[in-house]
């Protein structure tokens, strides 16, 4: 019989904290009383939830723009408030933020975070997940381009650089509620401190809130570009999330 290394006794107390994780989650083999079984499908039932409020409120802007009514009647009187509201700190910061969320800052962030937290809990697991959410990101945000081909607000409004793809959605703000919320979801995951796991989030969100404000204040994005990008990252997130936390369920059952 061969000795444990201190290696194999690293091993296991990781998968024993990622399992009490997943439990403290609703992931577990077969809850045994009613109340543990209505703990155990939250999850399920807030993801559920999650994704149709994306989906909801995607499809209402989409056809706000279309009309012309609704969110959409916002646009303008928006986007003249924050064109009458720049100073050259803020057009710094701001800019400073969208080059952040743009394709290599994002790509850059998620990198370097999930291959840390991969390390960390040495599983491969946030690197996949990661790659199959960002895969589909890129999907969405080129078809909803590509399908609505809406023009971005007058070019003489923005602050360069200038982009030239279309407008709706807005693929910054897309991308940064994705890439944050499948972070989060792993620290969900795998951290077990409340306090940890909120400031993670706030933190998360005020970085996601930051980089919409920012499309909408440089003038590279109408409000409702903006919504719909939160709205569609959201409901990715929520879809990729909801399809993972299953797989643990099922691979949980004996």
């Amino acid at each position: 019989m061969s000795t444990p290394t201190p290696e194999d006794a690293a091993d296991r107390e990781t998968a024993s904290a990622q399992g009490s994780g997943l439990a403290a989650h609703g992931v577990s083999g077969h809850p045994s009383t009613p109340t543990a079984r209505l703990v155990g499908a939250l999850p399920v039932i807030v993801g559920f939830i999650a994704l149709a409020i994306g989906v909801t409120v995607t499809q209402e802007t989409y056809e706000s723009v279309q009309s012309g009514r609704g969110a959409a009647a916002f646009d303008e009187p928006v986007q003249t408030w924050m064109v009458a509201h720049r100073t050259p700190w803020l057009d710094t910061v701001a800019t400073w933020f969208t080059h952040l969320g743009g394709k290599v800052g994002m790509t850059i962030l998620a990198t370097v975070t999930v291959l840390a937290l991969a390390r960390r809990w040495r599983t491969w697991s946030p690197v996949l997940i990661m790659l199959w959410a960002t895969a589909g990101s890129l999907t969405l945000t080129t078809l909803g381009k590509t399908l609505t081909a809406r023009a971005r607000p007058p070019a003489a409004q923005a602050v360069p650089p200038l982009e030239t793809s279309a407008s709706f959605p807005s693929g910054h703000t897309l991308n940064a509620v994705l890439v944050t919320s499948i972070i989060g979801y792993l620290v969900l995951l795998h951290v077990r401190s409340r306090r940890v796991q909120v400031l993670t989030w706030c933190g998360l969100a005020l970085f996601a809130t930051l980089i919409g404000l920012s499309r909408i204040y440089l003038g590279h994005h109408w409000l409702t570009d903006v919504i719909a990008g939160a709205a569609v990252g959201g409901a990715w997130a929520a879809a990729v999330i909801l399809g993972h936390h299953l797989y643990l369920r099922l691979r949980a059952d004996p």
